[in-house]
């Protein structure tokens, strides 16, 4: 298994959060990277797969209380987050296990135990199987390490037909991701291999990967990642011992879609080689415009109401108010985008029409492109930062539509960025523009096809959308790679000069 954890040296305690500690926060899916944050440990749930007396495998529910700073100008708040570990009384051998080792936890009785970051230890990943399978249900303990009857519990479930994976079958990490860690299973008996998604940041309720895939994949939306399995946590709400049950998902498992390429990989291949996208891009519209269509029959919509347009336009002001007050950039433009953000704000439930499940986060990297397949969504919790409770609200099918356009957007004029003031630069950016403007307007084409409404006939609304979207991208791009602040600012200027999505 190949692994990936933050790079910190291993250290020693006498308690979890001795190790936890200097962890906790190098880890690509903490969710409080840049703020003061306080850790606790509030659940603990034993997967009683492996033996006991020489490897337990436990999976403990972290509490992140950060201070004020978030991205849209927040007070502060909890996360919840899931710290799968296996606690060994000997150390791994192999290439891996190194860069797994947390550090080397001493018990009361004065054992050592060598803790490995789960997902990289093969311990945790048949017990995860088995939990998937049925073959175990996990055990809630105290503070103590003693079995608890009402602190938790873990609870393995797949649809009928679906079989997931046998314990033992050969596994590893996926590279790359930031706010989960998936695990790729392969099985040796033939049998299709699976995606298993653990969850790094909890919610109580449903997840909407969960969730999405258990409605669609019944209906037989190809286009849409077959559900293998998921399994169901329930956790203290905090380290109180009287302290209530709260439920949510803490794993997924989905089809491993061989052979596929990202939709972002592809795209920015296209743009580097002077190669037109406009048939793909054309496919991807009619996809999601396919997918959009079985969300709206398989999950609640309803139309808009005043209520809706309300908290959309308030929703659009704050956004703007916290983008001027976190990129300099932005205040030469203040003005103009107040006005244009309060002509946006002005558009009417009417305006908006109907409201249904959307993917919520959708870019090129969200999508892949399977041989003999087409297009495949992938990722349906929504944007990571907003609360669970928000995501899963009906929404506007077009800021899925807005979030693709911004995709195709920077999948070319991101090739432009360094480049010097001169002629040649010149005519690099025209040939990236040209790019973007014939895939943006080739998704519209295909997403309008299969609904018979080209979403560029929304005209203000897509703007608005777009506009917000591109805000957001400037200050994440003056946070972390001020070189591309650019791509965002020269969609704000075309947009601020009324014109239309492509």
């Amino acid at each position: 298994m190949s692994a990936q954890t933050g790079a910190v040296a291993p250290t020693t305690g006498t308690h979890l959060h001795d190790l936890l500690g200097p962890w906790v926060p190098h880890q690509r899916w903490y969710p409080a990277k840049g703020r003061e944050a306080r850790t606790e440990v509030v659940g603990r749930i034993l997967l009683p797969w492996a033996d006991p007396e020489d490897v337990r495998v436990l999976v403990h529910v972290v509490r992140v209380t950060t201070a004020a700073g978030g991205p849209a100008g927040s007070t502060g708040h909890v996360d919840v987050v899931q710290v799968p570990l296996v606690h060994r009384r000997a150390p791994r051998t192999g290439p891996d296990a190194a860069a797994a080792l947390l550090g080397v936890l001493t018990d009361p009785e004065g054992i050592g135990w060598y803790v490995y970051d789960g997902p990289h230890d093969p311990a945790y990943v048949e017990a995860l199987l088995a939990l998937l399978s049925g073959q175990i249900r996990g055990v809630a303990l105290d503070a103590s390490g003693e079995q608890a009857d009402h602190a938790g519990t873990a609870v393995g479930h797949h649809p009928a037909g679906a079989t997931p994976p046998e314990p033992g079958s050969p596994a590893r990490v996926l590279r790359g991701e930031q706010s989960n860690t998936s695990i790729i299973v392969e099985p040796e008996d033939g049998s299709a291999p699976v995606i298993v998604k653990v969850f790094r940041t909890l919610h109580p309720g449903r997840n909407p990967d969960v969730e999405v895939q258990a409605s669609l994949s019944p209906a037989g939306v190809s286009a849409v990642p077959a559900l293998a399995g998921w399994v169901e946590g329930a956790w203290p709400a905090s380290a109180d011992a009287s302290a209530p049950l709260v439920s949510g998902d803490l794993a997924v498992a989905s089809e491993f879609l061989v052979g596929a390429q990202d939709a972002w990989r592809e795209a920015t291949a296209a743009v580097v080689a002077g190669t037109d996208f406009s048939e793909r891009a054309r496919a991807l519209g009619a996809a999601t415009a396919q997918v959009h269509a079985a969300l709206a029959e398989q999950l609640p919509s309803r139309s808009a109401a005043d209520d809706d347009a309300r908290r959309l336009a308030d929703g659009w002001r704050q956004r703007l108010e916290w983008a001027l007050s976190e990129a300099d950039v932005l205040a030469d433009r203040a003005d103009a985008l107040r006005e244009r953000v309060a002509t946006s704000a002005a558009l009417d439930a009417a305006a908006l029409g109907v409201l249904q499940r959307v993917h919520g986060d959708y870019h090129l990297g969200q999508v892949l492109d399977v041989p003999g397949r087409g297009w495949v969504l992938l990722d349906f919790e929504g944007e990571p930062l907003r609360p669970l409770a928000e995501r899963t609200l009906p929404d506007l099918a077009l800021r899925d539509v807005a979030g693709m356009l911004r995709s195709f957007d920077y999948a070319a004029r991101q090739t432009t960025v360094g480049l010097a003031e001169e002629a040649s630069a010149e005519e690099a950016r025209a040939a990236a523009s040209a790019w973007a403007d014939a895939a943006r307007a080739a998704f519209c084409e295909g997403y309008a096809s299969v609904t018979g409404a080209d979403p560029r006939e929304a005209g203000a609304l897509l703007d608005a959308l777009e506009l917000d979207k591109a805000l957001y991208e400037v200050v994440y791009e003056v946070r972390n790679r001020p070189a591309w602040v650019a791509v965002p600012l020269a969609a704000v200027d075309r947009l601020l000069e009324g014109s239309t999505a492509a």
